[in-house]
């Protein structure tokens, strides 16, 4: 079963487990969530025990319609990528 997990969600989530009114847990969340962004676009972002974010470049090249042939151009664009910490998944691991 996937959950789609909402930032209200942790938003509900905080506020019940700290008792912090639910306004403030949403700025503390959107602050939080605004400053991981800003470490990913300023250069890679390392997670101690969670993991490292970092923004790759990709080139523009040539892509194929598989069930036409028809062939197109995908332009330059960035993509970012997760590389999760051994410790995290061995905790994921484990769960089975």
């Amino acid at each position: 079963m996937i959950n789609n997990l909402k930032k209200i969600d942790i938003s509900k989530e905080l506020s019940g487990k700290k008792g912090y009114s639910l306004n403030l847990s949403k700025k503390i969340l959107n602050n939080l969530l605004e400053s991981i962004v800003f470490c990913i676009k300023e250069d890679v972002l390392i997670l101690k025990n969670i993991g490292v974010f970092k923004i790759l470049d990709k080139k523009e090249r040539i892509g194929r319609n598989p069930s036409t042939k028809e062939t197109f151009t995908i332009s330059s664009r960035k993509s970012l990528s997760f590389i999760p910490a051994k410790r995290l998944s061995k905790i994921i691991n484990q769960q089975k």
